[in-house]
């Protein structure tokens, strides 16, 4: 018996956009093209009489914006949508996941370009993640997001409410890998953190290159720890998180007494960016069993041979549960490993790591 298509709504303001991305899109024998948009109202529109199942959505477009059709469409019909924007809209775009978006294709420009094509295998392989996508867990991490307030500048420890030298040993460093619905479950977990505590932080979360700063920017805000974009030779340093850069890895290595981060290109390989097994199996071969390792929703198996190499180093993890995935894969991956330590709810993830970290009490 034959699948089921899926049906695509496109809405992009440029004919030749529209044009395109219908070309790639039809091009996925399990893909029907059924209607495109020229703006937000149009889109909106369509997307009441059509009933896609799965949009793809520019954000910048006249007379109703992609924002306000995608704040509409997520509160009154939710659909799985996909947002396709210029990398001048870094911060757009992380608008739009915490509205709903379960994912975001850069383009090559905000003009019209023969250029565009060349998101053909990004944009085809968001299609394919996005339409395995719990809705649900989509709505419940935009609506926990949008609620989310600027921490203010932490008090610092004194010695009397610092953690104790043993707990502060516990683990070193953290490291956690995501993907499709990462940034907002990234979010809730920096957030829940108030204070400064003594754990290093590494984050490979899969993303393009040219958006990793501004994310890293944008959970700074949140957060009571000092949140960047990892930079080759930065030293690792208690109360620091460092996230991946797009589209390239991050590794460490020991030098004297500091742990040194190393940015590198990626392997002829590696399907996903910036790689979590290569998070994973390098902070393993320097903290050993002062790691924690944290998988979290994505599509696909990255990390599960990163949390092999963390058991085999004296590390622990732990898998976020089914029941909060956007989508199941990578913590599914992990978990079938029989290696992971514990298996937890989103909302439970942070106080799972201060615990494992002794900074919970």
């Amino acid at each position: 018996m034959t699948a089921a298509k899926v049906r695509v709504l496109v809405v992009d303001d440029s004919a030749f956009n529209r044009r395109s991305i219908v070309k790639m899109l039809e091009s996925l024998p399990n893909v029907e093209v059924i209607g495109y948009a020229c703006d937000g109202e149009d889109g909106l529109r369509k997307v009441i009489d059509l009933r896609p199942d799965l949009i793809t959505l520019d954000l910048e477009m006249p007379r109703m914006d992609g924002f306000t059709l995608l704040r509409i469409v997520m509160q009154k019909q939710p659909t799985p949508i996909i947002v396709v924007s210029s990398r001048s809209d870094d911060g757009d775009v992380f608008k739009a996941l915490e509205l709903g978006a379960v994912e975001f294709v850069p383009k090559p420009s905000s003009k019209v370009s023969p250029i565009l094509m060349d998101i053909r295998e990004e944009l085809l392989q968001k299609v394919r993640e996005v339409t395995s996508a719990n809705l649900n867990n989509v709505m419940a991490h935009g609506d926990a997001v949008s609620r989310l307030k600027r921490v203010p500048t932490p008090r610092r420890r004194s010695q009397q409410d610092a953690v104790s030298d043993d707990a502060s040993e516990a683990y070193r460093m953290v490291v956690i890998g995501s993907s499709t619905g990462g940034p907002p479950a990234l979010q809730n977990i920096f957030s829940a953190i108030t204070d400064e505590i003594p754990v290093a932080f590494a984050v490979a979360q899969h993303m393009p290159a040219g958006f990793t700063r501004a994310f890293a920017e944008r959970l700074n805000r949140f957060c009571a720890l000092s949140i960047k974009e990892a930079e080759n030779g930065d030293i690792v340093r208690p109360g620091q998180v460092l996230i991946a850069p797009g589209g390239k890895n991050l590794e460490f290595f020991q030098k004297g007494s500091n742990v040194i981060a190393k940015v590198s290109d990626p392997k002829g390989h590696q399907r996903y960016l910036p790689s979590v097994d290569a998070l994973f199996s390098s902070a393993a071969s320097v903290y050993g069993e002062r790691l924690l390792g944290v998988v979290l929703t994505g599509m696909g198996n990255d990390g599960s041979m990163g949390v092999h190499a963390i058991n085999n180093h004296g590390g622990r993890v732990i898998a976020e549960a089914e029941e909060s995935c956007v989508v199941f894969g990578m913590p599914k991956e992990a978990i079938a490993t029989g290696l992971v330590d514990r298996i937890v709810p989103l909302p439970m993830v942070c106080r799972e790591i201060l615990k494992e970290c002794g900074c919970d009490r």
